[in-house]
């Protein structure tokens, strides 16, 4: 799981903003919000253009940015806006700390663009398994055998980055992590091995930009051709508070149509609402293979929802994956709630940049029977905003 997460100089952020999953406030209820003695459920607040959303990106970059290339996704990042613009440094600094049984891994680089490294540290157990500075060209890799990589043949990474011609995107955009994870061969349940596999495993899920349809359509169509499949679906549906009954019908061409189902059938694409499209999106991209993640950050998940949907959804989540952390962004203060979260599971985030969890926000020992959203509104945690 990821213990600890600081990003510096990135958009927005200037200084140094971090997360600590590992600040659990002891409450005794909603227990199921916290895994393994680490917050494993969060919602994050603020005000608009106080940064969530950059936030989000900032902590998926380990994947979108570093590793997803491995992966065959490639690089979503835009060089331009990478550095936060009022900052006289020129490189972003990201430090990720994970803890996998007994085992901890820090890992840290900073870089001057998404694709431009200036430098890379892995540690195990606080013992330096490489250390790595580009732009001066000093390379420590001598406690591979930390790792039981000592016998991968590193001299062809050091010449892969130090050929003439960088102009190809694949080679500026190589870290060692990234090499590491494609040419080792890590034991089921060592450390590197859970390492790779749970940031493989990041997902960052949209819900605040245009609901877009047509891309795999066909094919989740396909899928709910089979009855048990359009029923959990259906379900799915109804268990989000959108009652409907659900039919697929083959057209004379041959693909597949999904429709409401009333005495007249519906198209279910052309009539469903905003929220309704933004739950088939989410279904069709994650639900399916949704157990096998181990951390999601859901930006404006509840974007397009009603007050309840977005409590049936945060509720569908917590049920139904006990096993990966999730982070929320919201402004749905409705959630601020001791019924399906705690205080130290709720945070805001400032506009200077700051993330604090609620009760570290107030002087009051927060209780279950606080009234948060209460609070928040009469301004009790403004100072934090």
């Amino acid at each position: 799981m990821l213990k600890k997460f600081m990003v510096e100089n990135y958009m927005n952020f200037k200084e140094k903003i971090e997360i600590d999953f590992e600040k659990v406030g002891g409450y005794q209820f909603n227990s199921s919000c916290i895994t393994n003695s680490l917050i494993s459920i969060m919602l994050i607040y603020g005000r608009n253009a106080t940064g969530k959303t950059n936030f989000v990106n900032a902590i998926a970059d380990i994947t979108l940015s570093n590793i997803y290339f491995l992966f065959g996704i490639g690089n979503r990042y835009e060089n331009s806006n990478f550095l936060n613009a009022d900052s006289d440094v020129d490189y972003a600094n990201f430090t990720y700390l994970f803890r996998f049984g007994e085992d901890e891994i820090s890992y840290n680089y900073s870089k001057y663009s998404p694709t431009s490294y200036k430098s890379e540290r892995l540690e195990l157990n606080n013992k330096c398994v490489f250390d790595f500075s580009y732009d001066k060209g000093e390379f420590n890799q001598s406690n591979l055998e930390l790792i039981s990589a000592e016998t991968i043949m590193k001299d062809r990474f050091l010449q892969s980055i130090n050929k003439d011609d960088v102009s190809d995107e694949s080679e500026t955009s190589l870290c060692f992590l990234r090499w590491l994870f494609a040419n080792a061969a890590f034991a089921a349940g060592s450390p590197m091995y859970e390492m790779r596999d749970f940031i493989s495993k990041m997902r960052v899920v949209r819900f605040g930009y245009a609901v877009t349809i047509r891309n795999h359509k066909d094919t989740f169509l396909n899928l709910l051709e089979k009855k048990e499949e359009l029923d959990k679906f259906e379900s799915f549906l109804n268990d989000m508070g959108v009652e409907c009954t659900l039919k697929v019908k083959i057209l004379p061409d041959g693909s597949n149509q999904l429709y409401f189902k009333h005495k007249k059938l519906i198209p279910f694409f052309e009539t469903a609402s905003s929220g309704t499209l933004a739950l088939y999106n989410f279904y069709r991209r994650f639900v399916i293979n949704m157990q096998n993640m181990r951390f999601c950050l859901f930006d404006e998940f509840d974007a397009f929802f009603h007050y309840e949907m977005s409590e049936r959804f945060l509720q569908y989540c917590k049920q139904n994956y006990p096993d990966c952390q999730m982070i929320f962004t919201t402004h749905n203060t409705n959630l601020m709630n001791n019924y399906l979260m705690r205080p130290d599971c709720l945070f805001i985030l400032s506009r200077d940049g700051r993330l604090t969890p609620l009760n570290l926000a107030t002087t009051r020992e927060l209780r279950e029977g606080h009234n948060l959203e209460k609070m928040y509104k009469s301004g009790e945690f403004e100072k934090y905003e």
